[in-house]
Parts: C-alpha cells; structure tokens; sequence
C-alpha cells in the first residue's frame, strides 16, 4: 500500500533492502543507512542501482571508494551529521547527540567532506541527520535545520538530497497530545525552497504506529497484598517496547462494564524475565480470567521487533481495512520453530 502511494524505503540492512525490492519499491527510491554496513551489503546495494547510500564513518568513505575503483563504477552518496540535538525524548532512542554512535560532529563531517569529494568514483548529493524516535515537539526539529543552515554554508555546496530522517511522534498516552504536522511541513518546505533541495522524509512511525493492535487474553490474576498480577498470554517476546524503555502502551479491555477493579494492577507476560511486564494503573474496570484485552498502537516496532524467546511462537498477523479482514501472516507453529532452530 505504502509503495502505491509512492513511498520509498530507508533501510540499514541487506534484508530490509531485500525486502523493500521484493514489495517493488523502486531502487531509485531507497536509502541505505546505518553505522554498521558490510562490504558484502554495500555491493550489493551497488549492484540494485540505489539511490544513495548515506556515509557514517571516515573508514565506511573509505571502503566504499575502495570498491567504487573495483568494479569500476560512481556510487552517488550522502554523509550523515550528527548535529548535538537532544530530541527530549527517550535517551535510548535518542540518535542526534554527540554521544550517540550515528554520523559524524560538525568537525568530522567538514573534514570527511572534503575527502569525499576528492574521490572520483563518489558522487555526493545529500546530508543526511536523525535526531531521535518518538518526538512530539517542533523545536527539535528546529534547532536541526538550523545547524543544517550553518554546515551547508560553511561548504557552499549545492546538497541535491537533504535527508531529515524521521522522528515524529505519536500520542500513546494522551491522545490529545499530537504532533503539529502543519508547523513541521512549512518549516522543512521553507528550508527546501531556500536550499533548492529535495526533501527525503521517513515518517514510518507517524503512518502505522496508531494502526496496531496487540489482543491478548488473561490466563491468571495473582492476588497480592500490595497489587494484583494480570498475567497475560502475551509476553515481551510478542511486544518487547516496554521491558526495552519503558515505554506505555494503553491496554483497554474489549468489552466496557461500569464496575471498578478494587486493588492497584500489573498487567505481566508470561517470559521468565523481571523487566515482561506492560503497565501499571491504579484505577480500572472489572476484569476477571479468560476476559480478552487489547494493548494498543503496536502498528511501529511491535512485530518487527518481536522475537521467539522462550521459543514462543510469534502470534498471527490480522489486516482488517473497512469492512475487509485477512490473515497476512499466520501463527508459527511450534513443530517448524523447533525444526528452524
């Protein structure tokens, strides 16, 4: 779907590359980013014909020179700043601080810039940042393109691509809390227009994060002193975002009763781990064993990040548009897990 309304892929392996071609993304419209690529990646990235791939390191420039007088062929490239911006989110998901192992400091991109363009077989044509994940706030954003302004006019070089990565946010929580779309739009339009640049966007989150839904049944309610446990048939393996960085998803149950639960609740997973647990409240509704729940916006980095720990089988993937319901991936089996492994 996102391929028709003619998106394109930022991917940071040969996997995601992959599979962006197999969806038939164009290769014109993918990116390759990351700290990490190999030289076995970055061939075959060449060899798909890509758009660009955005440099993070000195040794990454010099690599993808060494294979550039190999084959021999120009490879059209970015550099990745790393602009010193907090995001004010999240430190773990944190992207744009100096401190952060992506891009290069404002010294290190001028002096890898000259570099690159000393290389013959290295087209530069895009500077490439990303401050974070989960940002709800424009001044972030601001404060990027205003070191933006200040590197492309110490260079004075015409960038064809300006890539302002993602970052924006969702409301897990408050949902009245949203992003302002407008505001952001007109300050990367008008920073585009004034640089005579293209603007290279990856908003994934911001499209499928709300579109998600995580159900899960109650097995057991262990009773405390201090809290109940509502223990889940879902675990950290299925929704691994809350063990990973605290992060709060709202669980509502699916069917609404006006009783209240008397005690202070933890809903938990069934992994042998401290950290598999979802959320604490302290006022809900009735619920009892068996009822289902729904934990909700898992649309971003819910089964992508999910895992076969504890050789748990990841759950089956339902698409429902309108009126319209189809199982786009079934429920592994345990026989194929074991057989896999």
């Amino acid at each position: 779907e996102l391929k028709k309304e003619g998106c394109g892929a930022d991917v940071v392996s040969m996997g995601e590359l992959s599979a962006a071609l197999k969806s038939g993304i164009k290769p014109s419209k993918i990116v390759f980013s990351g700290v990490g690529k190999t030289e076995e990646e970055l061939l075959f990235a060449i060899k798909k014909k890509i758009l660009l791939i955005n440099i993070e390191s000195e040794s990454e420039a010099i690599l993808l020179n060494k294979i550039s007088q190999k084959i021999p062929k120009k490879i059209c490239v970015g550099i990745r700043l790393n602009p010193n911006v907090n995001s004010g989110n999240i430190r773990k998901i944190s992207t744009g601080l100096n401190d952060d192992k992506f891009g290069l400091t404002e010294k290190n991109f001028l002096n890898l810039f000259k570099k690159v363009n000393n290389y013959k077989n290295l087209t530069l044509q895009c500077i490439s940042v990303h401050i974070g994940s989960q940002i709800l706030k424009i001044n972030p954003f601001k404060s990027t393109l205003n070191v933006l302004e200040k590197i492309i006019n110490k260079t004075n070089f015409q960038f064809k691509y300006i890539d302002f990565g993602g970052g924006i946010g969702i409301p897990y929580e408050n949902k009245n809390n949203k992003f302002d779309l407008r505001k952001y739009s007109n300050l990367v339009e008008k920073f585009a227009l004034k640089h005579r640049c293209k603007i290279i966007l990856e908003p994934g989150r911001f499209i499928i994060g709300n579109a998600g839904v995580l159900v899960t049944k109650i097995t057991y309610i262990k009773k405390t002193k201090n809290k109940d446990f509502i223990i889940l048939d879902a675990g950290m393996n299925d929704l691994i975002r809350p063990a990973l960085y605290n992060a709060r998803h709202l669980i509502v149950p699916s069917k609404k009763n006006n009783t209240n639960y008397k005690k202070n609740i933890e809903f938990v997973g069934p992994i042998c781990e401290t950290s598999d647990k979802f959320l604490n409240v302290k006022k809900y509704q009735h619920i009892k064993e068996k009822d289902f729940l729904l934990i909700l916006d898992v649309g971003a980095y819910g089964m992508s990040l999910a895992s076969n720990y504890c050789f748990r089988p990841k759950p089956a993937e339902i698409l429902i548009s309108k009126s319209n319901i189809k199982v786009i991936r079934k429920k592994e089996k345990i026989n194929k897990l074991i057989m896999n492994n």
